[in-house]
């Protein structure tokens, strides 16, 4: 099935374009402070290309993030799974496989929401995909709501018993891709994270972000914090920046509550974060590299963007002590997030 792009406008001016291919959103185009629209995504003239760096802002399922062992276990069965990130004893399973939802291309159908107008995008995942049981469906609606989101909602069902973390991984850089985001404003309201060993995965040890560089509890400048990352032990191994999951405060079974803010005092562009989720996943770009050149001929970085993979933690199923993400013939699997805009002066 060839890919298709599809364009949704809601009356606030922002402007969503998304492909088939990955789920992959183009472009997303905000106002700054001054009505002017910029697209506030990064990417490359080719979908692919962004499938081939940093999964940038596509679909990832079945589970997004780290899959420790090669496998996991569920009701006495082990299931094992490609390892496609990392060498040798580090390596491990990442973002649903060498063939994960973001490879899969997508049926669509536009339609006009109660809320703005939608994007439905369905996929089929069949029993052994990548190693996972089930066959699972999988619904995701990309809406752009009357009050200036992009809200995107998931579904699933399984026939068998199987594990499900689904997200998507956009690649937010407020001044629409002319600077780095040293310069943007970032707030996460969580008081713990998720600590990461040399190759990435959690080593089950959920401590508090007081006195590390991972208190983003108020406003913090982004710059400053990447200029002390070689000295943050937990900032270091991920590539001199945030590559962590946040324990977000929010009460268990809440619905959808405010996590994040992300702004850039330069152009006005400000971002809030809702999720129905329990953690959320920031990545500040660390892995960006020059080539090849993105959007309009621009050489991306490190800290070139950040990225808020609202989800379940990572390697949920091989720690006992982490909220499940079991999925159980009978039951939906269901989350909403929203990416807030408006201006601040």
């Amino acid at each position: 099935m060839k890919p298709t792009v599809h364009t949704l406008r809601n009356e606030a001016g922002l402007v969503l374009k998304a492909s088939t291919l990955g789920g992959v959103v183009t472009s997303l185009l905000v106002p700054d402070r001054d009505g002017k629209s910029g697209d506030v995504l990064l990417g490359y003239p080719k979908v692919e290309q962004n499938l081939d760096h940093g999964y940038m802002n596509a679909l990832i399922g079945r589970v997004g993030n780290r899959i420790s062992r090669g496998g996991f276990d569920l009701d006495g069965t082990f299931y094992t799974l490609a390892k496609n990130s990392g060498a040798g004893k580090r390596a491990c399973h990442l973002h649903g496989g060498a063939r994960g939802f973001d490879r899969h291309v997508w049926n669509a159908r536009e339609f006009a929401g109660a809320d703005g107008p939608s994007l439905e995008l369905t996929t089929f995942s069949p029993d052994g995909e990548e190693g996972y049981p089930g066959n699972l469906a999988v619904r995701v609606v990309y809406t752009l709501t009357n009050d200036n989101a992009w809200r995107i909602e998931y579904w699933a069902v399984t026939d068998k018993p199987t594990v499900v973390n689904l997200t998507q991984h956009a690649y937010f850089n407020l001044s629409a891709g002319k600077r780095d985001v040293g310069g943007h404003v970032l707030r996460v309201l969580a008081s713990r994270f998720t600590e990461v060993d040399a190759a990435l995965l959690p080593t089950g040890r959920v401590p508090s972000v007081e006195g590390t560089a991972l208190d983003l509890r108020e406003p913090t400048l982004l710059g400053p914090v990447f200029a002390r990352a070689k000295k943050d032990p937990q900032l270091k191994i991920v590539g001199g920046g945030f590559d962590h999951n946040f324990v977000l405060d929010r009460p268990d079974g809440a619905g959808l509550e405010p996590v994040a803010e992300f702004s850039d005092p330069e152009s006005g562009r400000r971002m809030a974060v809702y999720t129905t989720e329990p953690c959320m996943q920031v990545y500040s770009g660390n892995f960006l590299t020059p080539e090849p050149k993105g959007k309009g001929g621009t050489a991306y970085g490190p800290h070139w963007a950040c990225c808020f993979e609202t989800q379940h933690a990572p390697d949920s199923p091989n720690h006992a002590g982490f909220a499940p993400i079991r999925l159980d013939p009978g039951s939906v699997y269901h989350t909403v997030t929203e990416y807030l805009f408006d201006t601040v002066d």
